[in-house]
């Protein structure tokens, strides 16, 4: 089975988060990844724990499979390694702030031109133009200023982070998007494009509720906790022994939900419709609550899998990495060392694909410079 991006071959300039996610995402789809560190450093990541026997399992977990080669883009001789490695690759992927590569001599304008074919794909806090492109950013600082940060948390309460680092994350979903648009228009015709993604825009573009309640109303929606703002009942319910969810998205499921509870509200204008369910969202939390507290999580997720009705338990880290289904998906694979052994763990691709191999296994995180040797036999033929 030939994976849909073999063939492909990708440099990876990027490090920490945003970037290596993205170039993950395409090894795990077939790319060739070279990594291109700082020699003696490397990628930040390297350094970040946890520790299994001195390799940080956070940098295995974002880098299994990729080469890594170590070059001072300062240093003349590294400098003509780099553009032999750009003439080979099909797509560049940075990180660094606007304006660093261009100063290297590797901006937009001077790679275009020497490589007309070749992606030029960078994540950056704010992007490549604007009055703050050249601002420094991590995770934080975009969920805070992109807004997500001021409807995450309880009611009355100071916002909080979300728990993963999407500002991070979802700008490197948004960037291999991206690069798979550019490369489309290249095998039609066209040229190596720049692909400039923000993680400033991208929270911006992942807050939909947000936006349509803001522009409509006026005015600016607050923390809710677990509740959806604009769809009731859809949040976390008492059982007799912890919490639990339910989604009701639509009048249906709802009437579900009362014949699977017994609770009699038809013909109660309250809870005609949903705008009148999230109005009285609060009253129609204490109904449910009344009856749910009766039995446990486990009873109630039974029987309202069985009505249809969406629910789920809250699960711990090590809850989820034993789920049947999260198994049966092959979303916990094993990352080898360099005998073959499992080393660590991390998360599976979740893109399924026809007649394309899913294994469950990922070759070794790189070494630093670990595969000079064999990047410089490659890039000469051998």
């Amino acid at each position: 089975m030939t994976l849909p991006l073999a063939g492909y071959v990708i440099l990876d300039l990027s490090h920490v988060l945003a970037g290596p996610f993205c170039t993950m995402t395409l090894a795990d789809m077939g790319a060739k990844v070279i990594k291109v560190e700082r020699p003696g450093i490397g990628d930040d990541t390297r350094a970040f724990p946890p520790f299994k026997d001195g390799k940080s399992a956070y940098f295995a977990a974002l880098n299994h499979g990729k080469s890594s080669i170590a070059l001072d883009l300062k240093a003349d001789a590294d400098r003509a390694i780099f553009e032999e490695l750009l003439a080979r690759a099909d797509v560049l992927v940075e990180n660094f702030r606007p304006g660093v590569m261009d100063r290297l001599g590797y901006g937009w304008a001077d790679l275009h031109a020497a490589f007309p074919q070749l992606v030029h794909a960078a994540v950056s806090g704010f992007g490549q133009t604007g009055p703050d492109a050249k601002r420094p950013a991590y995770d934080m600082v975009v969920q805070a200023r992109g807004g997500v940060m001021s409807i995450t948390g309880e009611k009355g309460r100071e916002p909080v982070r979300v728990g993963a680092s999407i500002g991070d994350i979802v700008a490197g979903m948004f960037l291999s998007q991206g690069i798979l648009a550019a490369l489309v228009d290249r095998a039609r015709g066209g040229g190596g494009r720049r692909v400039d993604v923000s993680m400033l825009d991208s929270q911006v573009a992942i807050l939909e509720h947000a936006i349509a309640l803001t522009t409509v109303t006026g005015k600016a929606p607050q923390p809710s906790g677990a509740r959806h703002p604009l769809i009731a009942p859809f949040e976390t319910f008492h059982a007799s022994d912890g919490l639990f969810v339910i989604a009701a998205g639509n009048d249906a499921l709802f009437e579900k939900l009362c014949i699977a509870l017994a609770l009699p509200l038809d013909g109660d204008d309250r809870f005609a419709t949903n705008p009148a369910r999230v109005q009285n969202a609060r009253l129609l939390k204490r109904l449910i609550e009344a009856v749910t507290i009766e039995h446990t999580r486990a009873h109630w997720i039974a029987r309202l899998t069985a009505a249809g009705v969406p629910t789920g338990a809250i699960q711990t880290m090590d809850q989820v990495l034993k789920d049947p289904q999260v198994q049966a998906r092959n979303m916990l694979v094993d990352v080898l060392d360099r005998n073959g052994r499992p080393a660590f763990k991390a998360a599976g691709n979740p893109i399924k694909m026809s007649d394309a191999a899913d294994p469950t296994t990922r070759p070794p995180a790189p070494e630093l410079d670990g595969n000079r040797g064999e990047i410089l036999r490659w890039l000469r033929g051998g």
